[in-house]
């Protein structure tokens, strides 16, 4: 019983092999192509290929009968009845135009590169299907590019079946660049966080000349004026915060080894963090040199010259 059983092996074909599909970049369709195992006949060719993107059929007895004429004396069907041809094609769709569009407008000003242009043509052309086979598909052979509008006019020159063709693609060239600019609206007066901002792409001529491009430039500042979103922003949009204004009741600090002293003050003027403004002590009435350390808080310079003014509490 286990003999009965038993499953003969079937022997694989030894010579030559004939594919069901293939695809190649060539303009004829040789021996190796439609068999494997070809041997010396590979490079033999057989059939005119399709045109360059098209697919084709071929009888699987015509294949046979011209690959044993040209000497592959084992060729066969192998039991098909045709076999599927396609000619593969490079496809060059508007965004990859643009791309190659930009990289030649590029090559002309070395301060330039590819991701600082945003290409737009007048008219978006149809999917060309170029010869793969060929170096260059697609080639740029005229550049005429105005910086001052950023019109260009480019003349390419794509490989086909029946060699290169023109083509003219006209649009604009804008160069952009990254600049920081607020997320969301900001009033007068308010302290810029760095959630705030986001950085944007925009073209160089909307872009004043001192933008800001570090965002740490501006953190911590206060708004001069109310601001909207999605605009370039200038260190002169901000200034330091006002911690303690004019006439505001402030805490008066001495700070001395082993000992700090505080008392009440109103200050005489405004102050931002670090500015040195006057403090008159509300105790003594004197008036005191003192530094803006936060909002409300003052410290007195020259602690030793200070220490007679201070007349309130020991903390």
């Amino acid at each position: 019983m286990l003999a009965a059983l038993a499953v003969t092996p079937v022997k694989a074909k030894s010579g030559p092999v004939l594919r069901s599909e293939i695809s190649i970049l060539a303009e004829l369709v040789t021996v190796g192509d439609f068999y494997q195992s070809a041997g010396a006949y590979a490079s033999v060719p057989l059939f005119q290929a399709p045109d360059i993107g098209v697919t084709g059929s071929v009888p699987a007895e015509d294949v046979a009968r011209r690959a044993r004429a040209a000497g592959l004396t084992g060729a066969g069907t192998d039991g098909l009845s045709a076999v599927t041809v396609h000619r593969r094609a490079e496809i060059f769709d508007a965004e990859r135009l643009k791309r190659l569009s930009a990289a030649a407008l590029a090559e002309r000003d070395a301060s330039l590169t590819i991701a600082d242009l945003d290409i737009s043509f007048f008219r978006d052309p149809a999917p060309l299907q170029a010869d793969p086979a060929d170096m260059e598909p697609v080639r740029v052979d005229q550049v005429l590019w105005s910086r001052n509008d950023g019109r260009f006019t480019l003349t390419f020159s794509v490989a086909g079946p029946r060699g290169r063709q023109p083509l003219t693609l006209s649009g604009y060239a804008r160069e952009m660049v990254e600049v920081a600019v607020l997320a969301r609206p900001l009033s007068r007066g308010n302290i810029l966080k760095a959630e705030d901002l986001t950085v944007a792409r925009l073209p160089i001529q909307q872009v004043p000349a001192r933008s800001v491009v570090d965002i740490t430039e501006v953190v911590g500042l206060a708004a001069r004026v109310n601001m909207r979103p999605n605009s370039p922003l200038t260190r002169t949009n901000f200034e330091r915060p006002v911690l303690v204004t004019r006439n505001e009741k402030v805490t008066l600090t001495l700070q001395m080894p082993g000992m700090r002293l505080t008392t009440r003050g109103q200050a005489m003027e405004d102050g931002s963090q670090g500015d040195i403004i006057d403090i008159m002590n509300l105790e003594s009435r004197r008036i005191v040199t003192a530094e803006v350390v936060s909002r409300g808080q003052v410290r007195i310079l020259s602690p030793a010259a200070r220490v007679a003014s201070l007349e309130g509490a020991v903390e």
